[in-house]
């Protein structure tokens, strides 16, 4: 809304459109809109073979969950087990003095 200091119902022009107007402004957006699709096109060609995900194309999935057997899980348990025990025995060995 137009605000104009110390004037009261202020008159506005109707607006009027010619439609040869409108026409020819849509041809030109249609024809804007099939050249950004194409660059798109040809970036997504680019890319193909890539992992890429693009959200804002409706594209984003989400992630699989990562399902480990219990051998597995064993396995990472007694590898990180391994790591404290050798952390523990260096920070003993460090406190003694020698």
């Amino acid at each position: 809304m137009l605000y104009c200091p110390g004037v009261r119902n202020m008159a506005r022009a109707r607006q009027t459109y010619d439609p040869t107007l409108l026409r020819m402004a849509l041809l030109g957006y249609q024809h804007e809109k099939e050249e950004i699709e194409s660059k798109i096109r040809e970036i997504l060609a680019q890319l193909a073979g890539r992992k890429t995900s693009f959200p804002f194309m409706g594209e984003a999935k989400a992630p699989v969950k990562r399902i480990l057997s219990t051998a597995a899980r064993q396995r990472i348990a007694a590898a990180q087990r391994k790591r404290w025990a050798e952390y523990r025995r260096r920070k003993a060995a460090a406190a003694k003095p020698g």
